[in-house]
């Protein structure tokens, strides 16, 4: 049964953390140069694909909306549309307008996630055909990184977010791993955090059901 939390339209997404129920310190985040937001946002809203930092390792994302965006995405990768690619949103409340019905066992997985989680939800709404699963279900994240999450927010659609590498090969962790291939094949790579080392991780996944039946995938 659901809590009247979960089901508040003016619920939000917690400040960035650097460890459960600690707030990080944006003041210690570098911020972006705005010609670099405009043309990221430039790309996305004509139908093209960018290469961008997100909360995880780089990706390679257009608007999720999009089927022939989308698709661009696939042939880059040449990767079986069959595979489906998850989504980045910015905030909570974008989540409930994308999801028929967010179950409580993601609002509390939300709440006690401290690394960032993709969430596989069983009927989203308003995304590409192309981008769904087999038994249209889609994994969504909401990102707390700070040029994806504004990114999100003010192209007003989910963003598409895929690992920047022709499928089947490695992961890059950092963006200096990517190869010609991928930084050659995107309308746009953004300039931010290009020179930042750490070694970035996929995030955990888990679908949750529409019943509260959860899985773990990674």
């Amino acid at each position: 049964m659901k809590t009247e939390e979960a089901v508040n339209p003016d619920r939000t997404v917690k400040s960035p953390r650097s460890k459960q129920g600690e707030p990080r310190d944006l003041k210690e985040t570098p911020r972006y140069e705005a010609n670099d937001m405009a043309r990221a946002l430039e790309i996305i809203r004509n139908g093209g694909i960018i290469l961008y930092p997100t909360d995880t390792v780089w990706g390679i994302g257009c608007d999720a909306t999009n089927p022939e965006a989308v698709k661009k995405i696939y042939d880059l990768k040449q990767r079986d549309d069959a595979k489906s690619m998850l989504v980045l949103i910015g905030s909570q409340g974008e989540l409930q307008r994308r999801v028929d019905e967010v179950p409580e066992a993601a609002w509390m997985l939300l709440d006690a996630a401290v690394n960032p989680l993709t969430i596989i939800y069983d009927r989203p709404k308003g995304m590409a055909p192309n981008l769904l699963a087999e038994d249209g279900s889609l994994g969504i994240r909401i990102t707390d990184e700070l040029f994806s999450r504004t990114l999100c927010q003010r192209a007003k659609v989910p963003i598409v977010s895929t690992s920047a590498n022709i499928s089947g090969r490695k992961t890059p962790r950092t963006f200096s791993e990517i190869e010609p291939e991928i930084l050659e094949g995107v309308d746009y790579v953004v300039t931010y955090r290009r020179d930042d080392t750490t070694k970035a991780k996929s995030s955990n996944i888990i679908k949750v059901s529409d019943s509260g039946i959860v899985k773990i995938i990674r």
